[in-house]
């Protein structure tokens, strides 16, 4: 041990226990004394022992740390002093010590517990955060989602401590992390228990206001998802003698003043209560009232906790009953009538309200509560009993009955908790009394204290096991530490012939007393035991040396408590009661009042007592060994947390500490142990990177130079600290022994102190130096003034003025010589200089003409290839419409089929009809049975009547007897013959009903039988269920053969694919023959344009008569309707049909399939579609795919060579192009004559068809008829067959019909391929009429101003058509690659133009249901993508879009101000929309709430390691220990986010929004609520992180705030106001780095900290800590200052900022540029239906 002067130690003191000193004389060995200065300045020559030298003071760096742990030095004065400082400076009650949460009681209300504290620590691991109750919590329930293992959290201390608040806190910490997503609420009856059970468990004490008086064992049970199911609750020793006895200023149990307080309400006037000072048992201890607490109010949320739980009013009022029974008990006045007798007055009103509340006999219970029967093996005797022993028998039975009623009202919210199904884990929270010594220690400190002494020795052995455990884990040698185990106490207590089983051996004993119990303990342990004294000046007591301390027990009432008997006459009189409650607490067999008491387990710590027989009864001791043994088993099977509460000051005064009774307590809850034991071996822990990061400073170039850094702190621990048993090197962790990292900080300071020397050494050298020479500059001007004018003086004479002007004369004229031979050589310089340099500008300039020349050149070349290159795309996307085309074709055709199987799905309903009827029939048997069963409850009914009868006979003739017996002898012969005659009779009443049930119980058996019989028929018709689904799976072979079908049909396809592309290669001969045209007559143009407007007559009447001709669906249908009537005719062949509904439904799902494919193909293509578009915008990307190059390359050159050909051609015509006007017009004529035989063909092949069309049907009727000469046959195969033969025959059936199905399927797939090809054919004509309709509409209007279209921006639709229209433009479209060429919100303006047609028609149903449709097609879009960012932001701006359009076109003057005439003209003329508009603007408030939620949720878990732990401005941090609770996470871990991540992830935002074209202003908002967030969550876990609140972290949190202002500049998003968001996080960051010593910086505090509340102001301030020694901590008068000047701010005393808070948001009205004429809907939309107005 260093004790070296100026080195600092603790001394023990009387008033604080401890005390700090500085040592003023170096201490050398053997000294008897030590030369001390205290911190009053108070020097002491202080005596010490060499041996025990007095335990070093810690440096101040590492006083205040959240881990004991953590501390260099560990011993009783370093944690004193740290809890003291953390608690009263700092005003944190919660410091880890290793595992243990010390919870210091405030005695004042802390802004510590909302729900944004639960939220901020859910989640989080322990070590990250400053410890809280919640912490612990958080841990428990972590580990049991992840290990699956069920938790303890173990939560004890003193009375007043804090214990039910923390164990309270703990369990709503559970029901709010895992909330159910039922309807079922058990959270909130979890959390409903506690009111209840404080109501009748605690009471005001001298030490605490709301004190439990019970131990408790909360047992609440999670599902696998980690959701609260329900709970279960344990009680340990009831403090019973309170019911009847309270000290000065204590009062009884909460419930009976919440009751009296409630009396003169009308539901309580039965009870007859009164105020609780007229009750003995509730105004004994003089204090009936609590400062500050509101019984009545209590009493109603206790009422309001009863319903949560399911307990209703009756319930809730035979509890009440029960406690007003009790009242009056107390009340009943006992008269002493004599030495040896008393009596109760019959007029006693409380007594006879006690027996009418119970419904007792009140002359037998005034009698018996004055004597008591004896009952010996010859006689019984009763004797009167004095008034003492009465009032004692009185205040017994008001225990017992307190007792029973705790106990029952436990077991009903037990059975409120209970749940169904299977518990997978648990987390027990037990709230249970701390170690106590009072001035007079009875039975109650006794059990309390044996309990600690159980918890003390797991405690024990769990921080042994943790120690082992990590130094196994970090391969560090294991030596054994010694540590100390109570297992003698327990064994004291607790072993065969220890004092518990004395103490029952006693109470066995008639005579047994308090004396002779103690003398055997005094025979049995003094001198014997060395933990068992007795005192010196006593013989009524005996002392214990428990694990924290002596404490010394009187044993008088010893026996009596661990008795806890009641009168057996007693018990028999309340098992009378008629009152259900009072008769079943004291049943032998108590009967539960629940109904479901039969299938519930309670697990009670105090079962109701048993049969009064002496052997069987058991004792209190023997019951609470019993209990607590079963909670040490269930606490060995869990993980412990343990949560230490420490009573700060016997006062209740906040933030007081009383360094005594803390002392105390620490030694009594074991945390000096865990520190005793941490600090044995290697209590200091620290990582590599840690160590690293902190004593980098004392390491030398040379070690640094190495790239390994735990090679790094080998080397420089090995040089620092010579004794290598001071430290070892674990595989993650360094450990030290106790002190060395102090030796450590020590050299860290000195090293910063010798450089903080040189600097200012340096520096002040450079000053002096700074100083010296300005000083010796003025000297030396002021020497050379002086000089100058004594030499001037001296100069001045006649010849000297002469030879100066003949020497200022020559100087000139040299002078002048001089400098205009100087200008000369510059003039010649710069001539040449001049040449040179025109000379090349003109060189340069001609270069950059040639290189102009040759770009253009190149641009010419490049711009071409990039035309090609466009119309090459064009082709493409005409060929993937035509596809698109032919896809849904085949849809079509797939939806007749669909339609074709329709009708065999009717003729499955007269199957389902039969079914209903079978489960009617099962339905009446049911019922049947029911009737059966109530007959039988009504037997069980009148059994019970007769027993109860015959009982109440028995008990008359049992009165009888008694009476009897006083007559004389001759009588009783008499009464015995009649007795046995009734005997006789009662045997026969009994014979009688026994075989009326067995009657019954027959008659239920047969229909058992008979129900057994209906389900093995039922069986057998699933059997044959089974066989048909056999048959189903030989037609998957079938199905699979169409599959291959309809693969030859996709083929097909394909080669109808590379037609049009040969056919499309002609569009460009076409385009440049439509040039030529364009210099024509008039009089041809008009000639083509009257061919044209034939030649379109011509075509739709081809088109009308192909589509009238050919009425496939009708053949489909008949042949659907006969197959029916002929079905339906023959009923046995239903299950053959079933098979066929079944391989339907298999055709349908196929198709479906099928259909799905296609048109994500279809989705791809578009895709590629849009993706090319992109390519010609972004032509870098194109280069840089080789692929694309490649292929563009092949078709140019392609390309080139076929325009080489074509390019003398085009010569030629240029030059003939006067010849080729009549060449074309002869074209025209040969194309009009060639489309004119094509029209001929195809009325040919109509007729074709239709005769083809004839056969089939002919031969559809031959099938017809095939059938019913099938359908024959089966009638007669089933008149001579029978069994399996039937069946086969079926399956022939069954075959048949399918391969007719078959075959029909197969020719209608035929003639859909012809019509298809058909359909083709006439899709080409119609191309090419379009081709030359384009080429006569574009010389029209280049030659005649002819009238072209004019559109009014409107969208034609159908009323069918709108399904359609919101899955191709709502549901199914995707906007990632659809926004990138079109303008911002298409599908609304879209949506709207529809909406405009509608109106237009004057249709308000038409109108109406779009409106409607379209809101619900975009809630469901919202709905089912409510997690795509992407798509959220896409439908937000067009549902903004859409109601600015229905604004703006509204025809309301305020938003047509900015209107064009034309837009004016588009305005709505027949109905107002403003219903739909504030619809939809609701709607688009839900989408940015959710837009906005899932932004924060994306960008939320970056917040914290971006903004407060990533240090973004290297070399300014420092590391400090962290303890026993280790951060999770690494500093060298490259998977954490920084705060590039938060930058990238709010640039992704932003980008995506303007891609969607969300409005400027709502982008604003956005923004601003996002960086709301980020400042509130960091500000939040600022507060929540002592470790963060520093000067140097103060920077970092500065310097990420720059970064998220630069990146607003960037984004010019200035004037959105989320700047000032972050000015709270700002303001906490300055708090960090400004001074805080004098009255101006508390005042410089109040005026810059606006934007932070009092509270956020004083916790930063108390949290503040140093990182270097350097650095000062804030006094907490510094703090109180700046507290007082903050007082006379007016505002919300919160702590945490509320994360969840949403900005209001508006959708400003802002206009569309864009004109609805010009309007055009993309191909990619796939709304080909619609047509443009």
């Amino acid at each position: 041990m260093n004790i070296a002067r100026y080195n600092r130690v603790w001394i023990p003191d009387n008033e604080e226990v401890w005390q700090s000193a500085e040592i003023t004389k170096n201490y050398k060995a053997g000294d008897r004394s030590l030369h001390v200065q205290l911190e009053d300045g108070t020097e002491l020559n202080y005596p010490v022992d060499p041996a025990a030298l007095p335990p070093l003071r810690n440096p101040d760096i590492l006083v205040g740390e959240n881990d004991l742990t953590a501390l260099s030095y560990l011993h009783e004065p370093a944690v004193l002093h740290n809890l003291k400082v953390r608690f009263v400076e700092s005003k944190l009650i919660y410091t880890y010590s290793g595992i243990i949460l010390v919870a210091i009681n405030p005695y004042k209300e802390l802004p510590i517990y909302g729900d944004a504290i639960i939220h901020a620590y859910s989640g989080q691991n322990m070590g990250d955060m400053d410890p809280h109750i919640f912490a612990v919590a958080e841990e428990a329930y972590k580990q049991m989602a992840r290990n699956n293992k069920n938790q303890s959290i173990i939560v004890s201390g003193e009375s007043g401590a804090g214990k039910t608040v923390s164990a309270r806190y703990t369990m709503r910490y559970f029901a709010t992390v895992s909330k159910s997503s039922s309807n079922a609420h058990v959270e909130d009856k979890v959390l409903a228990s506690n009111p209840i059970t404080e109501a009748v468990g605690n009471a005001k004490t001298t030490r605490n206001d709301n004190s439990s008086r019970f131990g408790k064992y909360t047992e609440i049970s999670f599902d696998q998802s980690c959701q609260i199911i329900g709970a279960n609750m344990r009680t340990y020793l009831l403090e019973k003698s309170r019911v009847v006895f309270q000290s000065e200023n204590e009062r009884n149990y909460h419930i009976f003043y919440q009751l009296c307080a409630s009396a003169m309400q009308p539901e309580y006037k039965h009870l007859k209560l009164g105020s609780a000072e007229e009750f003995n048992y509730t105004r004994m201890g003089g204090s009936t009232v609590i400062e500050g607490v509101d019984d009545r109010a209590n009493m109603v949320e206790t009422q309001k906790t009863f319903a949560l739980l399911g307990l209703n009013g009756d319930f809730q009022m035979d509890v009440f009953k029960m406690l007003a029974a009790i009242l009056h008990l107390g009340n009943v006045e006992i008269a002493a009538a004599g030495d040896e007798r008393s009596s109760i007055s019959m007029e006693d009103k409380h007594l006879s309200i006690f027996c009418e509340l119970l419904d007792l006999n009140c002359d037998k219970m005034s009698r018996w509560l004055c004597h008591r029967k004896i009952i010996t093996t010859s006689e019984t005797v009763i004797k009167p009993m004095t008034r003492a022993q009465a009032v004692n028998a009185r205040d017994a039975l008001a225990k017992k009955i307190y007792s029973h009623l705790f106990d029952f009202i436990v077991e009903r919210i037990n059975q409120a908790l209970q749940f169904s199904g299977k518990q997978h884990t648990f987390i027990g929270v037990l709230d249970i009394y701390g170690f106590e010594t009072f001035d007079v220690n009875s039975f109650e400190q006794f059990c309390i204290n044996y309990a600690n002494e159980k918890l003390q020795q797991q405690f024990n052995l769990h921080v042994f096991k943790l120690e082992q455990e990590e130094y196994m884990k970090e391969d560090i040698p294991w030596t054994l530490i010694d540590f100390y185990d109570n297992q003698p106490v327990i064994d004291l207590i607790e072993a065969k012939m220890g004092i518990l089983e004395l103490l029952d051996e006693e109470c066995l004993l008639p005579h047994g007393k308090d004396e002779n119990w103690l003398q055997k303990l005094y025979n049995n342990f003094v001198s014997k035991n060395a933990l068992f004294e007795k005192p010196r000046m006593s013989n009524t007591s005996f002392i214990i040396q428990h694990f924290a301390d002596k404490v010394e027990y009187k044993c008088e009432g010893f026996l009596e408590k661990n008795r806890d008997t009641v009168h057996e006459v007693l018990i028999e009189i309340l098992k009378e009661s008629k009152f259900h409650l009072c008769a079943n607490f004291f049943q032998d067999n108590p009967v539960s009042v629940s109904p479901f008491s039969s299938t519930i387990n309670i697990k009670s710590a105090r079962p109701v007592l048993k049969s009064p027989n002496k052997q069987l009864r058991t004792t209190v001791g023997s019951k609470f060994r019993n209990s607590l043994s079963l909670l040490m088993v269930t606490l060995n099977a869990t993980t412990p947390h343990y949560v230490r509460c420490i009573k700060p000051n016997d006062e209740k005064l906040p933030f007081e500490f009383d360094s005594k009774r803390v002392t105390q307590q620490l030694r009594a809850c074991g945390v000096l142990e865990t520190i005793r034991i941490s600090a044995q071996s290697y209590p200091s822990r620290w990582t590599y990177i840690e160590f690293f990061s902190r004593y980098s400073i004392l390491m030398t170039q040379q070690e640094l130079s190495i790239n390994d850094k735990k090679q790094i702190c080998k080397i420089v621990l090995q040089r620092l600290i010579q004794d290598h048993n001071q430290y070892q090197f674990g595989r993650t962790k360094i450990f030290f022994r106790a002190g060395q990292v102090a030796y450590l900080e020590k050299l860290r300071s000195d090293k910063l102190r010798h450089a903080c020397i040189m600097i200012q050494k340096s520096i002040r050298g450079w000053l002096q130096r700074k100083k010296y020479l300005h000083t010796k500059q003025a000297a030396v001007t002021i020497q050379q003034y002086f000089r100058g004018q004594r030499t001037v003086r001296q100069a001045i004479t006649a010849r000297n003025l002469k030879q100066t002007w003949a020497a200022i004369t020559i100087q000139k004229y040299c002078r002048g010589y001089l400098v205009r031979r100087l200008c000369q050589l510059i003039h010649v310089a710069a001539v040449t200089i001049q040449a040179y340099t025109r000379g090349f500008l003109a060189r340069k300039k001609y270069q950059k003409m040639r290189e102009e020349q040759k770009a253009v050149v190149l641009q010419k070349y490049a711009r071409a290839w990039l035309a090609r290159r466009r119309f090459q795309n064009i082709r493409r996307f005409v060929l993937n419409i035509q596809l698109s085309y032919r896809v849904q074709q085949l849809q079509k055709k797939i939806e007749e089929q669909s339609r074709e199987n329709h009708g065999l799905l009717e003729r499955l309903t007269n199957l389902a009809s039969a079914h209903m009827s079978d489960t009617d029939t099962i339905q009446k048997l049911e019922a049947d049975l029911e009737k059966l069963t109530a007959q039988k409850r009504t037997y069980e009914e009148k059994g019970k009547k007769y027993k109860e009868d015959s009982e109440q006979k028995i008990l008359k003739l049992e009165n009888w007897n008694k009476e009897l017996q006083e007559q004389k002898e001759t009588l009783e012969i008499k009464l015995q013959e009649k007795t046995e005659e009734m005997k006789e009779k009662m045997d026969d009443l009994t014979k009688q009903l026994f075989s009326d049930v067995q009657k019954e119980e027959k008659q239920r058996m047969i229909l058992e039988k008979n129900f057994q019989n209906q389900k093995q028929d039922y069986e057998k018709e699933i059997e044959l269920l089974k066989g048909e689904i056999k048959i189903l799976k030989e037609e998957k072979t079938q199905l699979q053969h169409q599959i291959q079908q309809e693969s030859v049909i996709q083929d097909g396809l394909k080669m109808e694919v590379g037609q049009l592309t040969k056919q499309a290669q002609k569009i460009p001969e076409l385009q440049k023959e439509i040039e030529l045209l364009q210099t024509q007559k008039l009089d041809v143009e008009k000639q083509a344009h009257s061919q044209k407007r034939e030649l379109r007559e011509k075509m739709s009447e081809i088109t009308k008569q192909l589509l009238e001709s050919y009425d496939f669906e009708d053949v489909r249908s008949r042949l659907s309707a006969e197959d029916l009537e002929h079905l339906n005719e023959d009923g046995e062949l239903w299950f053959a049909y079933e098979g066929l509904k079944k391989a339907t439904r298999v055709l349908e799902s196929h198709f479906q399939s099928q259909k799905e494919i296609y048109e994500k193909e279809i989705e791809g293509l578009n895709f590629k579609v849009e993706h090319l578009s992109q390519d010609i915008n972004h032509l870098q990307k194109l280069f840089r795919e080789e692929n694309d190059i490649n292929d563009g390359i092949r078709l140019e050159v392609s390309r080139l060579t076929s325009e080489n050909l074509v390019i003398p051609d085009l010569k030629q015509q240029v030059s003939e192009l006067e010849n080729q006007k009549l060449d074309l017009e002869n074209r025209l004529q040969e194309q009009t004559e060639k489309l004119k035989e094509m029209s001929n063909r195809l009325h040919y092949e109509l007729e074709g068809t239709r005769t083809q069309r004839r056969t089939n049907e002919a031969q559809n009727e031959v099938e017809i008829k095939q059938k019913e000469t099938l359908k024959g046959t089966t009638q007669e195969t089933e008149g001579l067959s029978n069994g399996l033969v039937q069946d086969e025959v079926q399956d022939e059936v069954q075959s048949k019909i399918k391969q007719v199905t078959t075959r029909f399927h197969v020719e209608n797939m035929d003639l859909e391929e012809k019509l298809d090809m058909k359909d083709r054919i006439i899709k080409k004509l119609e191309d090419q009429i379009k081709t030359l309709t384009k080429t006569l509409e574009k010389d029209s209007e280049a030659h005649v101003p002819t009238s072209s279209k004019e559109y009014i921006g409107m969208m034609e639709y159908k009323k069918e058509d709108e399904e359609r229209i919101i899955q191709n433009l709502i549901l199914d479209l995707k906007p990632r690659g659809v926004v990138v060429n079109m303008i911002p919100g298409l599908p609304a303006h879209i949506l709207f133009m529809c909406v405009r047609y509608a109106d237009y028609l004057n249709d308000a149903d038409m109108l109406k249901s779009f409106m409607n449709v379209t809101i619900d097609g975009i809630k469901q879009v919202v709905k089912e993508h409510s997690e795509d960012f992407e798509m959220l932001s896409f439908w937000l701006s067009n549902t903004y879009y859409f109601l600015n359009c229905l604004k703006q076109y509204s025809g309301e003057e305020e938003f047509m101000k900015c209107n064009t005439p034309r837009q004016n003209k588009n305005c709505l003329k027949h109905f107002d929309l403003s219903e739909y508009r504030q619809i939809l603007s609701d709607l688009a408030i839900r989408i940015y709430h959710q837009f906005i939620l899932v932004m924060e949720n994306n960008i939320q878990a970056m917040i914290v390691p971006g903004m407060l732990e990533y240090e973004s401005l290297q070399g300014i941090s420092g590391l400090k220990p962290t303890g026993f609770r280790k951060r999770s996470s690494s500093i060298d871990d490259t998977d954490t986010y920084t705060m590039t991540s938060i930058l990238q992830q709010l640039s992704y935002f932003y980008s995506t929004m303007c891609q969607n074209g969300l409005d400027s202003e709502l982008l604003k908002q956005a923004v601003k609520q996002l960086f709301f967030l980020i400042g509130a969550v960091t500000l939040n876990s600022l507060f929540l992180r002592k470790d963060m609140c520093s000067c140097r972290k103060g920077m970092q949190i500065r310097c990420n705030i720059s970064y998220l202002e630069e990146w607003l500049k960037d984004k010019n998003l200035q004037s959105s106001n989320a700047k000032e968001t972050l000015e709270p996080l700002s303001q906490a960051a300055w708090l960090l780095q400004v001074k805080k010593i004098t009255d101006d910086d508390a005042k410089e505090i109040c005026e810059h900290c606006t934007s932070l509340s009092t509270v956020q102001i004083v916790k930063i301030l108390n949290s503040y800590t140093p990182i270097d020694d350097f650095e000062k901590r804030v006094t907490p008068s510094f703090v109180r200052k700046v507290q007082a000047m903050l007082n006379n701010r007016e505002e919300v005393p919160q702590l945490m900022l509320d994360t969840k808070y949403l900005f209001q948001v508006t959708f400003p009205f802002t206009p569309s540029p864009h004109a609805l004429e010009m309007i055009q809907v993309p191909s990619s939309f796939k709304l080909g239906f619609l047509t443009r107005v």
